[in-house]
Order: structure tokens, then sequence, then C-alpha cells
């Protein structure tokens, strides 16, 4: 059986209130999915990882440089690229279904790459794009996750 990916998208800088919303929604996420996929960087990225380690969940972080040591301290699988944002196509390529949550231009492409590829992406306080799956708080979010999943309308 195929492992349940999903990848949470997000800003680097962000407020203590989306730290604790990407934390919460990552504990939350170990109940419906198997792997978390991130840019394995700080703020939101970092906050969504600890949540989902702390849910006792595998981490991947697809960072923008050749460093390991770049990537935040709850990544399990550290995966180098040296592509800079160009990175972000793996970020959204690797899931099942992606959670964005508010950031800048980064996340806004991440967006774009979803609706390109036609990946289910849900937006927790993100941007409000035509195609995007609104939500307004983590139990929709999960619950939308769970729909999707259950009724096959993942693309591979």
């Amino acid at each position: 059986m195929q492992k349940k990916v999903v990848s949470v998208i997000g800003g680097r800088n962000c407020t203590k209130e989306v730290e604790q919303i990407a934390y919460n929604l990552g504990e939350k996420l170990t109940k419906v999915v198997d792997i978390l996929v991130s840019g394995g960087l700080k703020g939101t990225m970092e906050a969504v990882c600890s949540g989902f380690k702390a849910g006792g969940g595998l981490t991947i972080g697809i960072i923008p440089s050749y460093d390991k040591k770049d990537a935040n301290k709850f990544v399990d699988v550290v995966i180098p690229t040296g592509l800079g944002l160009a990175r972000n196509v793996l970020v959204v390529k690797s899931a099942d279904i992606v959670v964005a949550l508010p950031g800048e231009t980064g996340t806004l492409s991440e967006i774009a790459y979803c609706l390109q590829f036609r990946i289910p992406v849900i937006s927790l306080g993100s941007w409000d794009i035509r195609g995007v799956i609104k939500v307004s708080n983590i139990e929709e979010a999960i619950k939308k996750i769970s729909e999707l999943l259950e009724i096959g309308e993942v693309k591979p």
C-alpha cells in the first residue's frame, strides 16, 4: 500500500500565531497521512515539522541549498537540491495533497504548481485563488484531506 503524503507550504518568516497553527496542523496531520514534506527551512516549515514529529510522523525537507545543515532540526530526511526556488516544484510533486499556510511569492509559486499539475491545494489563511480549496481552520483542513484521500481524487 502506497504511503499517503502531504506537503505543507508557507513562509520562512511567520507570526507566532501562524507558527502555532502550523504546529497544531502538523500534529493533527499524523492522524490522516503517513509522511509530511516541506521546504525544510525555518518558520512555517519548522513549526509544521515539529508538530508532525510530536505526533509520531516522518518528515522530509526538500531544501534549496546543497548543505544538509540548512534544514530545520525536525526534518528526518533532508533532500539538498541546490536548486533554490526551483525546488518548489519537487515539494509540490512529492505530495498527494498540499496545504498552504500564509506565505509570500514562494508559497504563491507552489500554489501555481499545484494548479498546473492538478494537485489538490488547500488554503488555510494563504492565497485565495480560483481553484484553491479554502478552509477556515485546521479541523476543516483535516476533514477535506480525509475526504480527498478516501474518494480517490488525489492525483499520482
